[in-house]
Order: C-alpha cells, then sequence, then structure tokens
C-alpha cells in the first residue's frame, strides 16, 4: 500500500484564499489523500499514538490528521487550529484547512491580534481565554449568524460550527475550530470521535509549540545561527569551532550625554528605534547580530554563508550602509521614539574587519556566552573607536577593502592600542 505524502512549501501569496491584515501567510500544504485507505477512529487513534510520533513538522501532521477524520467518515468541510506561541511580535499560529481547496495554510497571528475588537468578538476569544468550548448549528437564522464570521460560514453552507479548547494544564489554551455542511450539522457520536481524537492530538501539538517556543527563545536572545546550534546540542563549555567571518562592532556615539537628559523609558525607547536601524539591516544583507553590549553591537557575516568571500564582504559593506540610511531617516522623522525629548541626531561608529574567530560557549559551567572572540573581534573594537577621531561613520579596514569592487577612500594606517600591527583602513565615500 502506498504511504499518503504531503508536500509543503512556503508562500507569501494566500491565493484563492484572503487574510486579515494580522496573519502573515508562511506556507501551504497538501495531501494526497488517495492513497490514504478507509479508517476507522480507532485507526486514526492508533496512528497517533504510534506512527505520528515521527513527524517532525506540525503543518504535515495537523494536515494528515484531518485527512484521516475526513476518512473515518467525519464530515469536516472546514477546520482551523490556533496555537499560542512565546515570541516578542507573534501572538501565535493558525493553521487553517478547507474541504473547497484541500489546502492547509501555516500562518503567523501578530501580537496585535490579542487586543484587536475582531478578535475579541469571535468565539474563539472566549474558548481560548475560558477554555470554554463553542458549538452553534447555523441551519436556519439562529441568534448567532449575527457575528460576521457566522454569516461568512452560514453563506457558504455550513451547518455547525464548533470551537474546542485543547486542554494541557498551561495557563493558556490552545484552540481548534471543526465546521460541517453536513444537514443538522455533526451528529453526536461523530462530535464525540472528533472531541476524543482531539486529545491525543493536543499533545503532540504541544511538542511541536514547545520546539517552536525554544527556537523562538533561542533565536531571538542569540541570533540565528548561535541559536541553532544551541538547539543542536552545542552547550558545552569551551564547545564550539573556528570561522572566518567579516564582523561587525558598531557602539552609538554620545550615549553617556543621552543616558544623562533622557529619562529610562526614554533611553531604552531611543536604543531600541537605533537597534531597529542597524539590526534590521545587519539581517536583511545575511549577517548574524550575536549580542548587544551596552549601546554596542557584535555581529559576524560567516564566509560559509555566503557564495564567496566577497559576497560576504559585499553584504557586510551594503549592510553597514544600510543601518546608516536608516539611521538618517530615524533622525529625520517628524516622530521618534520618545517625543518631546533631545535624542536627536544619533550617530554611530561602525567598524568591518575580516578574520579568523572562535564561534562557541564562553563563560563559567553555570553560565554559559555562545558568543564570537579572537584577535579579529578585538580588532574590530578598536577600529570602531577610530571612527570617532577620523570623523567617519564607516571603516573597512584592508582586509575587508581587499574583497570588495567599490572605489573606497584610504583613511590611512594607525597603530591601535593593543594591536601589534598598524592597520590601514577605507572609508566609503560621503562616510
Amino acid at each position: 500500500m502506498l504511504k499518503p505524502k504531503s508536500s509543503i512549501e512556503a508562500l507569501t501569496d494566500p491565493a484563492p484564499r484572503t487574510y486579515n491584515s494580522q496573519m502573515t501567510l508562511l506556507r501551504r500544504g497538501e495531501f494526497d489523500h488517495g492513497a490514504l485507505a478507509l479508517q476507522t477512529p480507532k485507526d486514526v487513534e492508533d496512528w497517533l499514538l504510534a506512527d505520528a510520533l515521527a513527524e517532525t513538522d506540525l503543518l504535515a501532521l495537523y494536515q494528515e490528521f484531518i485527512w484521516r477524520l475526513r476518512a473515518a467518515g467525519l464530515p469536516i468541510a472546514r477546520c482551523s487550529l490556533h496555537a499560542g506561541t512565546l515570541h516578542p511580535q507573534l501572538y501565535g499560529y493558525t493553521l487553517i484547512w478547507t474541504v473547497d481547496d484541500g489546502f492547509c495554510d501555516e500562518a503567523n497571528v501578530s501580537i496585535s491580534a490579542r487586543t484587536s475588537d475582531v478578535f475579541r468578538r469571535s468565539p474563539l476569544y472566549s474558548v481560548i481565554m475560558t477554555g470554554v468550548r463553542f458549538r452553534t448549528l447555523l441551519e436556519g437564522r439562529g441568534a448567532e449568524q449575527s457575528s460576521p464570521l457566522m454569516k461568512e460560514l452560514a453563506e457558504i453552507g455550513i451547518t455547525e460550527y464548533a470551537a474546542l479548547p485543547l486542554r494541557t494544564g498551561g495557563a493558556y489554551h490552545n484552540a481548534a475550530t471543526m465546521a460541517t455542511r453536513q444537514a443538522g450539522g455533526f451528529s453526536e457520536p461523530q462530535f464525540e470521535a472528533i472531541e476524543r481524537l482531539l486529545r491525543p492530538l493536543t499533545l503532540h501539538i504541544e511538542r511541536h509549540i514547545a520546539q517552536r517556543i525554544s527556537e523562538n527563545i533561542c533565536t531571538t536572545y542569540l541570533g540565528d545561527d548561535a541559536g541553532q546550534r544551541v538547539l543542536s546540542g552545542a552547550i558545552t563549555r569551551g564547545g564550539g569551532e573556528a570561522i572566518e567571518a567579516v564582523i561587525w562592532a558598531s557602539d552609538l556615539r554620545g550615549f553617556t550625554q543621552l543616558a544623562d537628559r533622557l529619562s529610562d523609558e526614554q533611553l531604552t525607547a531611543v536604543l531600541n528605534a537605533y537597534f531597529d536601524c542597524l539590526c534590521g539591516a545587519v539581517t536583511d544583507h545575511g549577517g548574524d547580530v550575536l549580542k548587544f553590549i551596552g549601546d554596542g553591537l557584535l555581529a559576524v557575516f560567516p564566509f560559509a554563508d555566503f557564495a564567496t568571500e566577497e559576497a560576504a564582504a559585499e553584504a557586510a559593506i551594503s549592510a553597514a550602509e544600510a543601518a546608516l540610511a536608516a539611521l538618517d531617516r530615524l533622525n529625520a522623522s517628524d516622530d521618534g521614539p520618545a517625543p518631546g525629548a533631545r535624542w536627536r541626531p544619533l550617530r554611530t561608529g561602525i567598524a568591518l574587519h575580516r578574520g579568523h574567530v572562535f564561534f562557541g560557549n564562553v563563560g563559567a559551567p553555570q553560565r554559559l556566552d555562545f558568543t564570537v572572540i579572537g584577535k579579529a573581534v578585538n580588532a574590530a573594537s578598536r577600529v570602531e573607536s577610530l571612527c570617532k577621531t577620523v570623523g567617519r561613520d564607516l571603516l573597512i579596514t584592508e582586509p575587508v577593502a581587499e574583497l570588495s569592487k567599490r572605489p573606497l577612500e584610504d583613511v590611512g594606517a594607525f597603530d591601535l592600542r593593543g594591536l601589534e600591527a598598524s592597520i590601514r583602513v577605507f572609508a566609503t565615500p560621503g562616510r
């Protein structure tokens, strides 16, 4: 017997569907349900307790689960899964399936959705917040049809809609919705089978969401590359590897004076806006932000992540130019992060240097930091300090400049504290 297969691809265009502005489509899945044998609810339960344990992708797991419910005679026409997460920008994830097109979409839900009026008026809000299930028939002209969602579902022939909490003992509830076009809605035996099968599915959802939360936390606090390395088991003190990269070191000018005249809340807002300009540019150009040191930033553009060494150098220089341009726009904006406060203009110094560094765990046995260390990091830091001396926003050391085809200005060779040899630095025109 052929094993049914899932196909999943990343998408940005939701057609033929539409989603509101608080949802961002990530991926779309399809499932080869034609190769799926007829099921019983017991078969679905056995699958959940055995083969489904090997599935590492929640989208693939969920869409196969729904098609297995259909193969077991449960007349589901539309369903969704809503799972919360721990992320600075996201409220959670949503999986949405309909029998009409056969697609199962995965979307991010913005953190702003949590306080939106549309969400608060939806049945899902009370299900997620209180854990009380919602179930309504849509045939005829029931009172529930007064809500936009119920009207929309009734117009496409949905006869019953249910939103069910997925409880695992936490402070919040994930939720699942189920809808049918069957006359009279779900029969009681059908609905009982759905509720019973959602219980083991809930445990699968929790393990997948726990993994996502771990990834969110690690990549948010350590950066994408370092976070993935830690999740993969790189947690031994001293463990890591030597890499070659373009190192980015930057520092905010006049931070002491800024901190003296701003309140803590204003200073935090200004720093966040400043780091938005820099970090966005680094990540958009393929770099990895490693850490913030007060108002300083350390990032790397590993050669292994680019097609060539020249591509890594070009990405780093382009990122620095983009960061400086973003900072210029912030300074020129009509509003700002701290209304009424004297924070303008924000200036920074960025140094780009090439070298071998150790990328790994450093620290005490009970408290580690995943970072880069080495002579090249020290050199980048010293060159960054030189920015203020020579009146430049961006300095590029000779080893990086040699990889660039750009017309760069030779600023000169300098003896820097802590470095045995002098180092020649270059600048982009106008910076």
